[in-house]
């Protein structure tokens, strides 16, 4: 029988804050987590801005994560764990309560971060904190947990498809519980400088807050974000059993992939079109019904300009009425973790009845002409809302959310 899924937990870390409730106030705030990069010296780069995670996340990460295991870890590993235990204590779950073998893992990984920004890799731990099946394995041994535990690369798209992985494995009665969700940084010289080379990232460095503008028309790129989105799912069921909370319900997904081009999305957002119908007609969900988007809003002149096609091809007239932001604009581009991070936004939107904006559009684009919210977030009752994520070489995912209601 077919089962209702639920998110019964959230882990948020990410450049404005270290908790969910954190994040939430400054994200409905409008804040901006873009400053001067310190990870390391970027001064030869001609981006030299990026939405890093506070500094304070070391001392956090000493309260979640023991000396020897966080010495084999990255630091993107250790906000993938950290974020996972806050998610787990979210949920008030006691999986000493649970079948083990039933509990499972999924992360979308594109990469650990071992970069030349990692620090104190030796030897003896650098196959530990390069492996990307690393993230999941470490979450599973946190709580022995014996069910599958795995990693997905989907690039931008990655933790979008572990939340839809986790999703069927509860829907179809194979496992009771899988947290999933994922964790990013590319905060490095070497990846900065490929991605100024694919003129991808915006070189607006002063002021740094100002530099990520989705559909605006003067963007000139993404910023770099980090962070760790988690998310527990189970079944409806199962948590109202445990006397559990829901934050949201996840009512279905779809991805694609558009087997087009490496790097570019297919000329005038048809794949983003063809995802989000698939999405919806697998929630069954009316078209109408859809009170809001989180776009995929990465501030670069194609993503933005095909996203908002692929709404107005899907929703025609409706598109107008539907507000869409990009949370982008205010963490940056959070790669592998993105999907994740947006898919918790939403739930938080649809729970509190509050729309995130989309900071620094103060030029619009008059090609682009749907309500992005502009600057300041909205209060408005939402039941059902879309989280898109779309990823170099083609991989498009849409996860469809609905307001949980009693």
């Amino acid at each position: 029988m077919s089962k209702e899924v639920v998110i019964s937990g959230m882990g948020l870390i990410s450049s404005l804050g270290l908790s969910l409730e954190e994040n939430w106030k400054n994200i409905v705030a409008g804040k901006s987590g873009t400053k001067n990069i310190t990870l390391f010296d970027a001064s030869s780069c001609a981006t030299r801005v990026a939405a890093e995670v506070p500094p304070e996340f070391e001392e956090l990460s000493r309260n979640y994560i023991k000396k020897r295991a966080a010495s084999q870890m990255t630091r993107v590993t250790r906000m993938c764990v950290a974020a996972a235990k806050i998610a787990v204590a979210d949920s008030g779950i006691d999986f000493n309560q649970l079948d083990r073998t039933r509990c499972s893992v999924i992360m979308g990984v594109v990469n650990t971060g071992n970069s030349s920004a990692e620090k104190d890799t030796t030897l003896q731990n650098t196959v530990f904190k390069t492996m990307t099946n690393s993230m999941p394995a470490w979450i599973s041994l946190e709580y022995r947990l014996m069910g599958p535990n795995f990693a997905v690369n989907t690039a931008c798209a990655s933790s979008a498809y572990a939340i839809a992985f986790g999703y069927e494995m509860i829907k179809n009665g194979q496992a009771d519980v899988v947290i999933v969700g994922g964790a990013d940084s590319i905060i490095n010289a070497e990846e900065i400088k490929g991605f100024n080379a694919l003129f991808a990232l915006s070189v607006a460095n002063d002021p740094p807050a100002e530099a990520s503008k989705p559909f605006s028309k003067n963007r000139d790129g993404f910023v770099i974000g980090e962070g760790a989105g988690v998310l527990l799912l189970e079944s409806k069921e199962h948590a109202l059993a445990r006397n559990g909370q829901i934050h949201a319900t996840i009512a279905g997904y779809a991805l694609t992939s558009e087997g087009y081009n490496i790097m570019a999305p297919m000329k005038d957002g048809e794949g983003m079109a063809q995802t989000m119908e698939l999405a919806l007609k697998n929630a069954d969900i009316q078209k109408s019904d859809v009170g809001y988007i989180n776009a995929h809003g990465t501030s670069t002149e194609l993503n933005d300009r095909y996203e908002t096609m692929a709404i107005k091809q899907v929703f025609g007239d409706l598109a107008y009425h539907i507000p869409v932001s990009s949370s982008k604009s205010m963490l940056g581009h959070t790669i592998g973790a993105a999907g994740a991070i947006e898919a918790i936004i939403t739930a938080m939107s649809l729970r509190h009845g509050i729309l995130p904006p989309t900071i620094n559009y103060h030029e619009p684009d008059p090609d682009l002409d749907l309500d992005y919210i502009p600057n300041t977030s909205r209060s408005k009752d939402i039941r059902v809302a879309l989280s898109n994520s779309f990823g170099f070489g083609g991989h498009n995912a849409c996860l469809v959310l609905k307001k949980y209601q009693e």
